[in-house]
């Protein structure tokens, strides 16, 4: 059970971290009117049930203002020792996973070709380790609509072909970044990579989060399996996953690099593939 803490609410700088440029139109400039009462929500308020209703505002702040911070966490990232036990297993699971699962990644892509009419793979600009700017590699599963222009995906979106949903319910969409691990631009375990726009809103402590790899997956994606799902019961998707969602996730990140082992990466991993 993640503890419950309390940290600062998100700034709002003018100017984000070293290397990042904000972009008209990104989650700074679309939530600029949040609400306040959103920050600092309980992680368990948000389950990525499809069937229950996004906590409101007034809940959110009412369970926030009886959490506490219940014990000091430390402010460093991953030690040396740490981190080089943390790449030697994404090397060797990354290997053994393209060994196993090339043919399934082929098929995927072939597949994604024909449904889409567009390259099977889709590449993404997002912000990796230590802010720098790599593509993540994915098997396509929307078709380009110049009507929308979004990147908050909903479980309802239009962009998303029948067999994209397929992928996307299996994650078999996830495997290209295999690649991603490979090469060093990823990791198994760790803060999936924002896009620009969003990475730029991480100040002070938060920024802890670029000091390693993103990942395929982590403790905020395993707790929002269904955060599509979540996003369509909203009147808002794009305004609850910057002023709920985001900042929920960056916490969760926050305790995962404080609290790092390599058995807790094991573990996610297993429950990934479960």
């Amino acid at each position: 059970m993640i503890e419950r803490i309390r940290y600062p609410p998100l700034g709002w700088p003018e100017i984000g971290p070293a290397g990042f440029m904000r972009h008209p139109g990104t989650a700074r400039n679309r939530a600029s009117e949040r609400p306040r009462e959103y920050i600092g929500a309980n992680v368990e308020d948000l389950v990525s049930e499809p069937s229950i209703e996004p906590p409101s505002a007034d809940r959110l702040a009412a369970r926030t203002r009886d959490r506490a911070m219940v014990r000091p966490r430390r402010r460093t990232g991953l030690t040396k020792a740490q981190a080089i036990q943390k790449r030697l297993l994404d090397i060797v699971l990354s290997v053994i996973g393209l060994v196993c699962l090339s043919w399934l990644i082929l098929l995927a892509f072939v597949a994604a070709t024909i449904d889409t009419r567009a390259n099977g793979f889709f590449r993404q600009e997002r912000i990796g380790y230590r802010g720098r700017r790599f593509k993540v590699i994915k098997i396509r599963s929307m078709r380009d609509d110049p009507r929308h222009r979004t990147s908050v995906t909903t479980a309802d979106d239009p962009r998303i072909t029948r067999l994209g949903r397929f992928l996307r319910r299996t994650k078999i969409d996830e495997l290209p970044q295999l690649v991603n691990v490979l090469l060093g631009e990823m990791s198994f375990v760790g803060p999936r990579p924002e896009v620009p726009g969003f990475a730029d809103l991480l100040t002070g402590d938060e920024a802890l989060i670029l000091t390693v790899r993103p990942g395929i997956t982590g403790p905020a994606t395993l707790q929002f399996r269904n955060e599509e799902e979540l996003l369509r019961a909203t009147d808002d998707p794009e305004a609850y996953n910057a002023t709920v969602l985001f900042p929920t996730k960056v916490r969760m990140n926050l305790e995962y690099i404080r609290d790092y082992s390599l058995r807790g990466d094991l573990e996610m991993i297993w429950k990934t593939i479960l």
